[in-house]
């Protein structure tokens, strides 16, 4: 039977590289798929991976109706079995339920990969959505570390270098270093993965390299 998988990690846990390695191992098979993606660090209809993989893909927005798509394809005389979803956190809910009916009337697997949860902690509608109704949810088990080295469990969005925990729930930024402590023009926005501990503290590796801590020695008010 066909099912709704829903592949969840932080950033930088490899979920586009597993993406793109799902999609391949089914199309080595002799499967026809779909790849979506929506938001993707190296522009709009492409999936890629820090790893340097890249490949094209049918760009989401607002108004993508995965329902419609499918049957478009099928009506030409296409096949459609699988879909490779990337960045579900970005869909609506409404897409998170027409795959969820692509799956249970039309027999297509539906294989989504995003985060959980935005900078501030709090679920991403579609992600919340996805963790409702799909029939399983992985974990990736490549763990991104916080600087510190701990497992990174939570994303931080900088401003300027400065950690901030309210703004906009998307916004675009860089994701390309992380982990390290790159220089931010005022402004500009960046992201990292961090420990909880390190996320509440808001101590980012910019911060801990300027103050020259370790993990066991923190400012209690960070």
């Amino acid at each position: 039977m066909a099912q709704l998988v829903f592949f969840s990690g932080t950033m930088d846990s490899g979920k586009s590289t597993l993406a793109l390695q799902m999609d391949h191992n089914h199309a080595a098979r002799g499967r026809e798929g779909l790849i979506f993606s929506r938001n993707d660090r190296a522009g709009t209809a492409v999936i890629s991976s820090r790893l340097g993989l890249a490949v094209p893909a049918v760009e989401v927005t607002d108004g993508t109706d995965f329902w419609d798509e499918v049957v478009r394809r099928r009506t030409r005389g296409g096949r459609v079995d699988y879909l490779i979803c990337d960045e579900v956190q970005f869909y609506t809910e409404a897409q998170v339920e027409q795959l969820a009916r692509l799956v249970d009337e039309m027999g297509v697997d539906v294989f989504a990969f995003g985060i959980t949860t935005d900078f501030r902690t709090r679920l991403f509608p579609g992600s919340a959505r996805m963790l409702e109704l799909a029939d399983r949810v992985e974990r990736l088990q490549v763990e991104a570390l916080c600087w510190c080295g701990a497992r990174a469990t939570h994303n931080a969005r900088t401003v300027g270098g400065v950690m901030v925990t309210e703004g906009e729930q998307v916004v675009v930024g860089d994701t390309s270093e992380m982990g390290e402590a790159p220089a931010q023009a005022a402004g500009e926005v960046g992201y990292e993965v961090l420990c909880r501990l390190h996320h509440l503290r808001r101590v980012t590796s910019a911060r801990a390299q300027a103050a020259s801590l370790s993990p066991l020695t923190l400012p209690l008010d960070a």
